[in-house]
């Protein structure tokens, strides 16, 4: 897999950088694709299925900071190499808070691109893989495997950050489908009045703003692989017409006057119970049996407990190559501290409670210390914990902002979705300032 030339994507405004850039990824064996903006890449994104983003932090009207944010958006494991010629150890850390891999200052030689490069590449490899030392895990995976060669639709149930998207990729790269789109909806993240356009294209003039005619998410998939990421947040009206995608193969964009046939493997995920929401009336059963062709369900972290420790050492070993730190494991009483918390937050908290203790960390192996928890107080056998603490900060910082999900996330350095996906968690609504 990892002789297989991979699609790079290259983010610079300036036109000798972007050359230089190309060349470099060419010669090293890879395709380079190429914007001179964040906005354009952003287009990019969504019509390709990229191994790797190069970008330059300086670029106008979309920085590289804030494409770096939207590529987390729709994307949590792509991975991105950040160029700056602002090297500063602030720059650093705010960049790798936002998600990126790894950080090269100018000016930088070939070679050392060539090897961060083929470092990151390495890494996903890895990264793609789903770590687990559970046998009913292992058994889904082997599952995932033997239906990748086909195009059957795939329904993923699982609560929040046990891994439903790492699961669908790894389908999707097994498949015959590989080589084409691999395209993610967040059907969570995407207001209600947007996310038809997004799906389903729209012709020029159909609504006020719809200056020219877009394709949607299901035509730029077009003989690869659709994820419907949290499909249970989506309207009836929606429901409706993604049926039809499914039933017909064909797709009417907004004010669209001709269907437009298209070839996609669908993939859905979900942390809803869909049976019950087909009974109380929030989705349609006709579409749910049409998702459910082959469900895969991914049980919480807090059920294979075997994995909490592999998981946490593969977490350690990342961060502190990111960090640049010689950080070996846990501490046995590091290891026992683990096992006791709840992880509601499944393995997504897990990986950030991990990359801030190993920043934290100032010996050799991650201790109880290094979470940032007082003993007394917030242990596990108490009400303190991780996750306690966790909902106080976030429902804290709403009131702060009065209720706006977007400004909350910016302030905690999370996503909106994040947000969205706690307070449904918490069975709490916040007002919209």
């Amino acid at each position: 897999m990892m002789d297989r030339m991979k699609s790079i994507l290259i983010v610079d405004d300036d036109p000798h950088m972007r050359a230089a850039l190309s060349e470099a990824v060419q010669r090293i064996g890879h395709e380079a694709v190429v914007c001179d903006s964040g906005r354009a890449a952003v287009e990019k994104l969504g019509a390709g299925d990229f191994s790797l983003v190069v970008t330059d932090m300086k670029m106008p009207n979309m920085d590289g900071l804030s494409f770096l944010k939207e590529v987390r958006r729709r994307d949590s494991v792509l991975p991105v190499l950040v160029i700056t010629g602002f090297g500063t150890v602030e720059n650093a850390v705010e960049t790798m808070k936002e998600g990126a891999t790894d950080y090269l200052m100018k000016p930088f030689s070939f070679d050392a691109l060539a090897k961060t490069i083929g470092s990151i590449l390495s890494r996903r490899t890895t990264g793609r893989e789903l770590l687990t030392e559970n046998a009913e895990m292992r058994k889904v995976i082997t599952l995932a495997g033997n239906l990748a060669a086909s195009d059957i639709t795939v329904l993923i149930t699982g609560e929040s950050g046990t891994g439903k998207e790492l699961l669908a990729r790894h389908i999707h790269d097994l498949s015959k489908r590989s080589q084409k789109p691999f395209v993610a909806v967040n059907c969570a993240a995407i207001p209600d009045n947007l996310l038809e356009s997004e799906l389903f294209g729209h012709e020029k003039g159909s609504f006020t703003g719809a200056v020219e005619r877009k394709k949607g998410k299901l035509e730029l998939a077009d003989s690869g692989t659709i994820l419907l990421d949290e499909i249970g947040e989506m309207t009836m009206m929606l429901q409706a017409k993604l049926l039809r995608v499914l039933q017909e193969r064909e797709v009417d964009r907004v004010g669209g006057k001709e269907p437009v046939k298209v070839d996609v493997r669908v993939i859905a995920t979900t942390n809803r119970d869909l049976t019950l929401e087909c009974r109380e009336g929030r989705f349609r059963e006709d579409l749910f049996y049409r998702l459910n062709v082959f469900p895969l369900h991914l049980p919480p972290l807090r059920e294979r407990p075997e994995d909490i420790t592999a998981l946490a050492g593969h977490f350690i070993k990342r961060f502190a190559a990111i960090a640049g730190k010689d950080v070996q494991g846990c501490t046995r009483e590091a290891q026992g501290f683990l096992q006791k918390l709840p992880w509601r937050g499944n393995v997504r908290e897990l990986e950030n409670v991990i990359q801030r203790a190993v920043f934290l960390c100032s010996g050799g192996a991650v201790d109880v210390d290094d979470f940032m928890l007082d003993r007394g107080t917030t242990g596990p056998d108490e009400a303190g914990t991780l996750k306690d603490m966790e909902r106080d900060m976030i429902l804290k910082t709403l009131k702060e902002v009065n209720g706006n999900k977007s400004k909350a996330a910016k302030l905690l350095g999370v996503s909106v979705r994040t947000v969205r996906n706690k307070l449904h968690e918490y069975g709490q609504k916040m007002p919209m300032g």
